[in-house]
């Protein structure tokens, strides 16, 4: 009997600078693996309003029949933004990542970090994740239920909040656990409870509670700030990382970097029952336009949401579809073809249109 195709509905949202650029191209990948793969799913796309386009025409960065329609889709792919540049008071509010991340309550960023044979990195043998807690932490706009977490009691003194509770921590910390489980299993805490001793103190604390629950995964544990040299010098060394916000944030364009570029670093942002499919760099507003942007974190992106997909409805055919898409980036990279920031000369267009001929040469027969 032939296997039903599943139709999967994944919300849009090309955002601003670089985002029409790679979005689509991520897209045009996606579209390719599922179809490749035998038995595949298929996926209907359903383009929303976000960003500086959605400021001129709805008044908002982030409209409420984008979040509205959001919550029916099955995922969703989203651009860089480029709040910086947004009118007031657009600029100064919780940027469009943010509310989404927020209002869906998307509480783990996952970031992998792997370097590709065919291209420059600082660590040619990277190959981590880095699981970052999304909903507390230091980034005071997103751990209150009203206002940004930051005041001002005189004009000369400013605070924020970082707050962190042992739900949040224990909830981020089984997604790392499980995601070490299924790989080298080791998991390596980074916190700084040397000086931050209730806050990351707690965070460390927790994470070794939840650790006894996985007897085979090695913990080991960092300071933040030695952590940064430890990447650098031995990332090899290191398989899954958990941390806080802020400090997940800065660690994984550090270990985008050295794996090549940060043009090649994905993620997710996921919820038990949402996930959203973020590249990890930023809109890049001085190449936006112009056909030189690196797709690679997009499109990995989007093959991270795949198998997000895969994992949550027992498809198989999404899983293999993922796989096909980060074969086929890296075969295409390994094969010379690459953007000016991996040290090429392909544009963003051309790299992914080499990406679907890839895919077309790895055809996958069904179960």
């Amino acid at each position: 009997m032939a296997m039903a195709t599943r139709r999967y509905r994944v919300g849009v949202l090309e955002g601003d600078g670089i985002g029409p650029e790679i979005v689509p191209a991520a897209v045009r990948v996606m579209d390719a693996a599922t179809a490749a793969v035998g038995g595949g799913s298929t996926i209907d796309w359903v383009p929303l309003p976000l960003g500086a386009a959605a400021i001129a025409e709805y008044g908002t960065a982030v409209p409420d029949k984008t979040l509205q329609t959001l919550a029916e889709q099955d995922g969703w792919l989203l651009g860089p933004h480029d709040s910086a540049s947004y009118p007031e008071p657009h600029r100064s509010a919780l940027n469009p990542s943010g509310v989404i991340r927020k209002h869906f309550d998307l509480f783990a960023n996952i970031r992998p970090a792997k370097s590709f044979e065919g291209a420059r990195a600082v660590s040619p043998d990277t190959d981590l994740i880095i699981v970052r807690e999304n909903t507390q932490g230091f980034y005071a706009d997103r751990n209150t239920y009203a206002g940004t977490g930051e005041f001002m009691p005189s004009p000369d003194v400013a605070i924020a909040l970082g707050i962190i509770t042992r739900p949040a921590v224990e909830r981020v910390a089984r997604v790392a656990f499980d995601l070490a489980s299924r790989r080298r299993r080791h998991l390596t805490i980074v916190h700084k409870a040397n000086v931050l001793r209730l806050t990351t103190g707690l965070f460390r604390d927790v994470c070794r509670e939840i650790a006894r629950g996985y007897p085979d995964v090695a913990v080991d544990d960092f300071h933040i700030d030695a952590m940064t040299v430890h990447l650098v010098r031995r990332s090899a060394n290191f398989d899954v990382l958990v941390t806080e916000n802020m400090m997940g944030d800065i660690l994984s364009d550090l270990a985008g970097e050295i794996a090549g570029s940060l043009g090649i670093a994905p993620s997710i942002n996921a919820s038990q029952d949402a996930a959203m499919a973020q590249a990890a760099h930023g809109s890049a507003p001085d190449i936006a336009g112009r056909d030189l942007a690196n797709p690679i974190a997009m499109i990995n992106s989007g093959a991270m949401l795949l198998e997000w997909l895969g994992a949550r409805h027992d498809d198989g055919a999404a899983t293999r579809a993922a796989a096909l898409v980060e074969q086929a980036v890296t075969d295409t990279v390994n094969g010379g073809v690459a953007t000016r920031d991996l040290g090429g000369t392909a544009s963003t267009s051309g790299f992914a249109a080499a990406v679907v001929a890839a895919i077309g040469q790895h055809r996958v027969p069904g179960p």
